[in-house]
């Protein structure tokens, strides 16, 4: 909310100095945002002036320049290049003079051009900040200003020396969207005195009735879409006269372009009470008003020019012709005020936040009505809303006020909510005074009555909406005494408590995988359809109702394509060697199931628990997973030693360092993986269980990513790794007695895993077998057609006495024994 001091000055009392930073502490002090601080930023001899004369002068280049004569109240007048036409002698214009300075910034100096040295230069409306308007100068006549005198300065005349404060506004304070909040914000923080606009409006009764009926057969969540209603009608209003400078600046700082003085007005009354309006055509309308949802099919040109199809949710304003506007968002272009206009028909209606919201987000329109109507707007503002856009198009427009119109309001008083006056101490934890709580009470507009067990019967105003119960008027209390009154306490953990077993165990993943060198990213829990349908054809994934970006409108079923992604933009900015892993959440929903429910629960209310039960089952499990990516040189080129590339035994490292890290036995076996490459893929178990998959990916794949040829992944069920892990790992002593180390190579088909035959020499080996590991994959001469020859090394101990070399090659026989038994394996001579 842009916030011009000058408007605000005429609601509540500021000091003679004031300044935008003064403003922006005093409304942060009641719980608003800084943001921003806006300014013409024209300054320097900055003046009216006067066309004494001008001479056409065609250029070579094919413009015509004018070489005038201006009077600025000076002895002597000014020679001015001017490049516009839409002057005439005795114009009164805006000359910036050698020394002022326009929005730019652009310095005014004395130039040479065209053959003429040109004193200063005659600004527009553009130049000036005034809006976009740059066909030609700007004309003090079509401002209503031709009376005033030559040489008076134009910065305030124009009041181009006004300034706003923006602030953020919350959602909850609907109120303080418009200059009469703020004001009375600005009132809570200083002790200014605060008159209200709304007060300073005299709503006359219409005599005649415009028919307004309202007939919401479909009302979202059981709420009527339009529970007030106010027209009044203006004739013979002169549309083509000019907005006035005052107007127009103010609303330039708030953040509009001035249109036309109809349309002006109503969008400072908007910004002024807070309450959205909107003009007809009168001669355009076809019947009277009804307010009603759209049929199926139904489409309605809006005020820029679209044509939008209808959603049998969108509220609609009607008349015997069919929709007319979008309730509370915008107008139609039937009905548009036009230069042919003379008789207005103003609107000033309150419609349901919900509705207006969702017609907003639906057709992507939002507007300065829908932010405030979504918010919530005050039910008893319509009526003198009406009648302050009346007042205005009288006195500027020239109109007169009609007695058609109407006035509807079926809005229920505002509900008591019981309260004590111990709730701020005892919620907040600070020490108030009954004499503050109570002045807090009474300043945000709340009418207090004692009831008979002691609690304060407390009536919120009617523009506060979100003063709902005990808490929320507890809150405005803290905020009105002020929040530095809140004690900061550092709380005290309680004694026996810490991290859970999963988060230790989370975070000791994270910082193994850190410490081997990998480093730690998060991507984006959203993904595209196709990636899913990648790396997991056929899979059902949760779809997002509105995506920030459509082109990943699904949740992510494996961290994967995200880890792809983090690669292609770091390799995008040169970082060619990557080892990079994320912890994370997915979420997979059963295939099959819709994820969702038919309807939204209330926001404002808890469901009852049939509803919560519809809920939590419509969530999908989400397991939280850890993957990794690895590429490019895994070590990089140095004096004396080969790059070494990144590959699968990175990823299969990154394995078993985690498998150490949780106390979990991780089995590596042969896996498929659509996205992986078929030879180079390992399934990855605890016992009998799948916990993940190692590999790298598809050649061809990589390459249609944009990604090197070899890109090794890896991904884990991390919540079944802790699930299945030992509940805390157990030390190994340090062997003092040596150990005997011996070779094994058998002979086995091709086609069996050499993992399962390092899981049958295992078992065949027995206890004294210490360590054993796969160190070759032999297939060439001396090995018979379709057979391989593994070697293991086999490292035995015992725990008691130093084995003998007969006692080692009997273990390492009885591995091989076994290996055979399963496999047909034979020792290799």
């Amino acid at each position: 909310m842009r916030v011009p001091l000058s408007w605000l000055g005429e609601w509540v009392d500021l000091p003679e100095d004031v300044s935008l930073e003064s403003v922006h502490e005093a409304l942060v002090r009641v719980g608003f945002e800084e943001e921003d601080v806006h300014l013409f930023e024209v300054s320097g001899p900055v003046v009216v002036g006067q066309v004494l004369a001008f001479t056409p002068e065609p250029q070579s280049n094919g413009k015509t320049i004018n070489w005038c004569q201006v009077d600025v109240g000076e002895a002597e007048p000014r020679g001015i290049v001017c490049g516009a036409h839409n002057f005439a002698v005795g114009d009164k214009v805006v000359v910036t003079l050698p020394g002022a300075v326009l929005p730019g910034p652009f310095p005014i100096a004395a130039r040479t051009t065209y053959g003429h040295t040109s004193d200063g230069m005659i600004a527009s409306a553009r130049e000036l900040g005034l809006g976009e308007e740059h066909d030609g100068i700007l004309r003090l006549a079509a401002l209503g200003l031709d009376d005033a005198p030559v040489g008076a300065d134009a910065i305030h005349l124009l009041g181009l020396d006004d300034a706003a404060v923006e602030i953020n506004v919350t959602p909850d304070r609907g109120y303080a969207i418009s200059i009469r909040g703020v004001a009375r914000e600005y009132s809570h923080s200083t002790g200014a005195a605060f008159r209200d606009p709304a007060l300073a409006v005299s709503p006359r009764e219409p005599v005649e009735i415009f028919p307004v009926k309202v007939d919401d057969r479909a009302p979202i969540r059981g709420t009527l879409g339009s529970r007030a209603f106010a027209t009044r009608v203006v004739r013979g209003v002169d549309v083509t006269r000019p907005t006035p400078p005052w107007m127009v600046a103010r609303l330039t700082l708030a953040g509009v372009r001035s249109i036309s003085l109809p349309v002006d007005i109503t969008n400072y009354v908007m910004f002024e009470l807070g309450q959205p309006t909107h003009g007809y055509d009168l001669a355009k309308l076809r019947g009277g008003f009804v307010v009603r949802r759209a049929e199926a099919g139904e489409k309605l040109e809006t005020l820029d020019g679209v044509v939008r199809t209808l959603s049998t949710e969108d509220l609609l304003i009607t008349d015997d012709s069919g929709p007319i506007g979008l309730a509370g968002v915008m107008g139609g272009a039937t009905t548009e005020i036009s230069e042919t206009t003379t008789d207005i028909l103003i609107e000033a209606a309150n419609f349901d936040p919900v509705s207006i919201a969702r017609t907003a987000r639906r057709h992507k329109l939002p507007s300065e009505a829908s932010k405030r109507f979504e918010r919530g707007v005050d039910p008893k503002l319509g009526p003198v809303a009406a009648q302050r856009v009346v007042d205005l198009l009288v006195e500027l427009a020239g109109g007169t006020a009609d007695p058609l119109g109407s006035v509807d309001n079926q809005y229920p008083e505002p509900a008591p909510i019981a309260f004590s006056m111990s709730h701020p101490a005892e919620i907040i934890g600070a020490d108030y005074t009954l004499s503050e709580v109570r002045n807090a009470l009474d300043l945000i507009g709340t009418t207090c009555r004692a009831a008979e067990d002691g609690m304060l019967q407390v009536t919120p105003p009617s523009w506060r909406p979100d003063l709902t119960d005990a808490v929320t008027l507890v809150e405005e209390v803290a905020r009105i005494v002020g929040y530095d009154r809140i004690p900061a306490v550092l709380p005290i953990a309680p004694p026996g408590r810490g991290l859970t077993r999963a988060q230790t165990a989370r975070r000791r993943a994270a910082a193994t995988l850190a410490a081997a060198g990998s480093t730690e990213v998060l991507a984006s829990p959203f993904t595209s359809a196709s990636m899913v349908e990648l790396f997991e054809p056929g899979a059902t994934a949760v779809r997002l109702a509105n995506p920030l970006d459509p082109q990943n409108g699904v949740l992510r079923r494996s961290l994967l394509p995200g880890l792809i992604e983090v690669a292609r933009r770091n390799l995008s900015r040169g970082m060619t060697d990557l080892a990079v892993f994320e912890i994370g959440a997915v979420f997979l929903p059963e295939n099959g199931v819709m994820v969702g429910t038919d309807t939204i629960p209330v926001g404002a209310a808890r469901p009852d628990d049939a509803t919560l039960a519809v809920m939590n089952a419509s969530i999908p499990a989400q397991p939280m997973h850890v993957g990794g990516l690895f590429l490019g040189d895994a070590l990089a080129k140095q004096p004396g030693a080969v790059a070494v590339p990144a590959g699968i035994t990175d990823a299969l490292d990154a394995v078993r360092q985690l498998a150490l890290a949780l106390a979990v036995d991780i089995a590596i076996g042969t896996g498929s993986h659509p996205a992986l490459h078929p030879g180079r893929t390992a399934e990855l178990r605890v016992g009998d269980r799948v916990v993940g998959i190692a590999g790298e990916l598809l050649p061809s794949l990589a390459d249609e990513l944009d990604l090197p040829r070899v890109v090794a992944l890896v991904e884990l069920d991390l919540d079944a790794l802790i699930e299945l892990g030992a509940l805390q790992a157990t030390p190994t002593a340090i062997d003092t007695l040596p150990a005997a180390t011996q070779d094994l190579s058998l002979v086995v088909p091709r086609e069996i895993p050499a993992g399962e035959v390092l899981a049958a020499v295992v078992e065949g080996a027995g206890e004294l077998l210490e360590d054993a590991r796969l160190v070759d994959d032999y297939r060439g001469t001396g090995i018979p057609a379709g057979r391989k020859s593994l070697t293991f090394a086999m490292r035995f101990r015992a725990p008691d006495r130093t084995l003998t070399a007969a006692e080692a090659s009997e273990a390492k026989l009885s591995g091989a024994a076994r290996a055979g038994e399963l496999f047909g394996a034979t020792v290799r001579e």
